[in-house]
Order: C-alpha cells, then structure tokens, then sequence
C-alpha cells in the first residue's frame, strides 16, 4: 500500500489474489519504502520492484512477467532508472549500476530507491521495445481473437511510436496445432517464453520450447510430444498477444461484447474460482479466477471445457409427465401436483418414499428441496446422491504458491459435503448412495436429482429403483426419463446462484450467469412451488426470475429482441433466504467467502455511435 500504517505491522497482501480476482489476505512484514514515479509506496520482503508496482497500481508495461512463473527478464520493456542510497556514500542517493536501466522484474525493493520509468531515457526504450516486437507482427488485429484484451495494442498505443519504420519484407511465420485446444500463429508471438516456462515449472511436463534463432525463432513442441497435460490450456491465458488461441472459443465471439461472472468449478470437488464468460444467455468460455489459498491463477482442461452441457441438445426442455402410460408434455402446476401425488399414493400405500439429493446441487437448494418435500411427505427418507470418482488426486508443482502445489481433485462432484451438511441440518438424513441402494426395493416412490454433466444413469441405478415410481429432477435425457412417471427440468450451475463446499471445507458463493434455458427452474425453486401447492395454494404466471430472460445488448450489437417465457412459480427462490432460515448453519455460512460483482469483459476498445 502507499503512505499509511506502521512500518512492521502486519498487512494483507493483495498481490496474492487482488480484489475482484478472489482477495486472499495473507501476513507479510512492511520492509521500508520506495519511490516508484514519484509515488511513494510500502514494499514488503521479498517483493520486486514491479511486484510493488502492480499491487499498488502503478503501470509499468510487462510481457514476460507473471507473478506464477519464473522471471527470465526477457522482454525488457519493464526497465527503469533506479537510484538508491549508497552505504559507502553517507547514505546519498545514486544511480545504480552507473545509471544503467535494470529490469524492475528481477530487481528486489529496497529501502530509499527511487525508481522511474518515465524518464527519457525509460521511454526510449520502451519504445524501442515495442519498434522491435512489432517489426514482423502482421497487422491481423481486425481478426485477431485477442483483439480487446491484447497487451501488444495496448501498449503499442501508449508506449509506441504510433508509425513503423520497417519497410523490408516481414518474416512469415506459420500457424501451428500445438494439441487437443491449443493452436499457435507464430508470426504474433513475442517470445515472451510465459508459455515455456509454465510447461516446465507448473505441470512439469516441459513440451514446449523455443526453436530456430534470430528472427525464425518460434515456440514449438519437442517432436511427438504434443501440449496435453492436464493444465495445458492455462497457456492461453498466460499468453499476451493473440499467438496461442483457444480452438474451442476461436472465432465465436469478440470478447467486448462478453459479460463475466464469478463462478465455482461446477465439475470437481475442488472449489476452483473462475470466470464465466457469456453473451445473449450463451456460455462462451471458462477462465481462471485467482485465488491463492484454493486455485492460485489456474484452472485445469476439465474445469475451462467442462460447461458444455448447459447448452448441449440432451437439455430436458419442459416438464413432462405419464398420462395413460406415455410420457407428455405438460405445464409446471400439472406435473407438481402429479409429483406430489405419487408422493402421497406411496404413503397411503404403506410404502416408504426417498429423496436422494445430487452433490451437483447448491447447499440452500438441498436444505430447500428436502423441507419441501418433507412437508408433503413427512415420513420421506433423505440420501445424498452418488459422488463419481476418477483415479485419484493428482498434485502438480506450483512453486509460486503458498501451497507450492496444484491439485487435480478425483472426486467429480462440487458440493457432497455441503448438500450432506444441508441434509442433516433438515433432521431427515439416511445416509449415502450405498445405503439409498440398499433400500431402494422396499420403496413405494423415489424423487432422485441429477444434474450431472454426462449421463450417470447406470444399470446398477435403473434395476435398483425399477419397481417404484419415479419423479425425476434432471437436467439431460438419459434412460431414467423412460422410466419416470413425471420429469422436472432443472438448471445447470449457470443458471443459478447459490455456495458449494470444496473438499478442504471452504464455503464459496457463487451468482448466476445466464438465463434458465427453456422452461426449466432451479431445484430450490421447484422445492418453493412445492411447498406452495403442498399448502393448497397456486403458482401464478410471473417473468422468469432473472430479469425477464432478456439478455442486455451492449454498443455495436443487434438487439435480438425477448426470448422471455412467463412461468408459473410460487414465492422467489431466494438462496439468501434459505441460508438465514437453516439456523444450525449459521456458523457454517458465517465464512462464507463472497463473490467480486459480474462486470464485462475489459476491453480497449472504443464503442462510437455511427
């Protein structure tokens, strides 16, 4: 921080996880003081001057600097004069090494410095920097994917020349598939060596390297070994030029035009913070999130690529129930009420009814759906739905964070813990899928959630629950919608808000990204309408419930017009309301660690209207 506080106490370092990327307070001792253009600012042990200088929000242009990596002070365009008191000298200020500019990445603070990077001699070379980077770049930004987020335009505006003096042929380089989601264009990168170095130190893998010298230097893969680690797409984020591109998100979208939410890695158990970009109601891509204590600034390939089938054409549409044993169409206020008679038939027959609550599922939607359903069924058995598993966890070198590790988690649901806390909260908790096997023959009715990505429906599942009617809350068509005697469409993660428990025990929150799809509402507000019909009362035409399902249009876009659908709902499902109603988890959700706000994507770019 600059100007303020003891010298010695302990602060908060938010160069480990900055405001809106997920804050993480750390303790770290104040060294002294040092003057970055004419800013006087605190530095702490440890941190280089442009550590200092990017906590504390003062620009000096970089490339090859990432807090996670290495520092190889490649590209020099971060050099500065720096001057600092000379022991030998009664302590008086002097330039350093003869006034020599020197990389402020690999130059630790000290007491007294004073350092600039907007002398002329600073300046120059940044802007020689910047002549020399862009003498073979291709003038593609038009089409260049990176084209809004590109630190190459942005400092190529503030730091360049504005004109080229380089009137002989360029260098051509070649476009390059590097692996399973990456592909390069060689004549845009500036051999910042981000994406080497991550191979090497983070995942460990090494793949990439830089081949050919002079000007036909390139990044490149070492022969037969393609980028396909289990991280290797965080690459393209490293990157800050439009030279690695994501194949998945290539020409699909211009990023200022994205709207981002902080999300919860959806798929593992993990509790991975990240971004979800969107636009029209449509998920584009995954990027990290930095937090420190949890993911430091990567996600892994299965998280960024793991949303797919919250737009896949499995997406159960509407609900649907069995009338003269076919399976129809049908409104929401029909298919509740058949589901809370099948519910009610089962009781008067003598027969026990389960709810088996999915782990895919937000902690206020569990406790909201299993009071619900208590409350038409007040016998009904609660059991948490089956947790998948792959391998088993695997840690990576992550030398730059706390941990000093990079887990994988094997466990491929994000909430087990919080929807069992939920469970036991209600007072209805039976146990785990084992035991929900177990009983499954003996039971009259099951409601079974899923919201699983892929389809979980195995024979294992259907033969166990064969002989019970079945209300089923899923998000895709799988053998079980056959077999149920009334289906409810639910919401993906995207189309909710609510807290998932990652496997250390951390509570995160999370908003919603984007609209319901289609006619489907999230499993605490089917609980709500439930619990409404339940009480003998009615569900009432009203807007979806976020907004009127009209996605904003940003300047430069087509208005698409309404996609809005009015759908019958009893009261607002509220997670904040359930939260403050599951008073023996007040402890539980008094750290819970809150989102930054949605924002749109920064971009460079200037919106005129014509």
């Amino acid at each position: 921080m600059c100007r303020g506080g003891d010298r010695g106490a302990k602060v908060a370092d938010p160069a480990v996880g900055a405001g809106g990327d997920g804050f993480v307070a750390r303790e770290r001792v104040r060294m002294g003081t040092i003057t970055i253009n004419g800013q006087v600012c605190e530095f702490m042990a440890g941190e280089k001057i442009l550590d200092v200088a990017n906590r504390v929000g003062i620009e000096i242009p970089q490339y090859c600097y990432h807090k996670g990596l290495s520092v190889p002070a490649q590209c020099r365009i971060c050099l500065a004069q720096i001057s600092a008191p000379n022991p030998r000298n009664d302590n008086a200020l002097e330039p350093m090494m003869g006034g020599k500019l020197l990389p402020t990445c690999s130059t630790d603070a000290a007491e007294g410095m004073v350092v600039t990077t907007e002398s002329e001699k600073a300046v120059a070379n940044q802007k020689a920097v910047m002549e020399f980077l862009l003498i073979n770049h291709p003038m593609d930004c038009p089409i260049c994917d990176q084209a809004g987020e590109c630190t190459l335009q942005d400092y190529s505006y503030r730091y360049g020349r504005g004109h080229s003096r380089f009137t002989d042929q360029k260098v051509k380089q070649p476009k390059k598939d590097l692996g399973k989601n990456v592909f390069i264009y060689s004549d845009r990168c500036i051999l910042c060596t981000r994406c080497v170095r991550f191979s090497q130190e983070v995942p460990g893998t090494g793949e990439l390297m830089i081949d050919g010298r002079g000007n036909q230097s390139q990044i490149d893969v070492f022969p037969g070994e393609p980028l396909d680690n289990p991280l290797a797409s965080n690459v393209i984020d490293l990157c800050p030029v439009g030279a690695l591109l994501d194949k998945d998100f290539l020409f699909t979208q211009r990023v200022w035009f994205l709207k981002k939410t902080p999300g919860i890695d959806p798929i593992t158990a993990s509790g991975d913070n990240i971004w979800i970009e969107h636009n029209k109601g449509k998920v584009y891509r995954f990027k990290p999130r930095t937090n420190m204590d949890i993911n430091s600034w990567w996600i892994t390939d299965e998280v960024r690529y793991g949303w797919k089938f919250v737009h896949s054409e499995d997406r159960l549409r509407a609900p649907q129930r069995r009338e003269h044993g076919v399976l129809v169409e049908s409104s929401w206020t029909r298919a509740l009420n058949q589901a809370i008679k099948t519910l009610k038939d089962s009781s008067a027959t003598g027969k026990s009814s389960a709810l088996v609550v999915s782990p895919m599922l937000t902690t206020e939607e569990a406790f909201a759906l299993t009071t619900a359903l208590r409350e038409v069924d007040g016998s009904i058995r609660v059991y948490l739905g089956p947790v998948p598993m792959d391998g088993e966890d695997r840690a990576f070198p992550n030398p730059s964070a706390p941990s000093g590790k990079f887990v994988m988690r094997a466990e491929k649901a994000p909430n087990a813990r919080g929807v069992k806390r939920a469970l036991e909260a209600s007072g209805a908790y039976s146990g785990d899928f084992d035991a929900f096997m177990s009983a499954a023959p003996q039971l009259g009715a099951v409601v079974l959630t899923g919201n699983y990505p892929s389809d979980w429906a195995s024979d294992r599942i259907a033969q166990a629950i064969s002989d019970a009617d079945l209300v089923l809350i899923d998000t895709l068509n799988s053998r079980l919608v056959e077999m149920a005697d009334v289906v409810l469409p639910s919401a993906t993660f995207a189309e909710k808000s609510g807290s998932f428990e990652n496997v250390d025990g951390v509570v995160q929150h999370f908003d919603q990204s984007i609209p319901t799809q289609f006619m489907s509402k999230s499993e605490g507000q089917i609980g709500n309408d439930l619990l409404e019909l339940a009480r003998g009362g009615s569900l009432d035409e009203h807007p979806p419930a976020f907004g009127a399902m009209i996605v904003d249009d940003q300047p430069g876009q087509v208005a698409e017009g309404s996609d809005s659908v009015s759908l019958p709902r009893g009261e607002l499902y509220d997670p904040a309301v359930v939260r403050a109603s599951m008073g023996s988890l007040s402890e539980y959700f008094g750290g819970l660690k809150v989102a930054p706000e949605s924002a749109k994507v920064e971009s460079d770019m200037v919106m005129v209207e014509l």
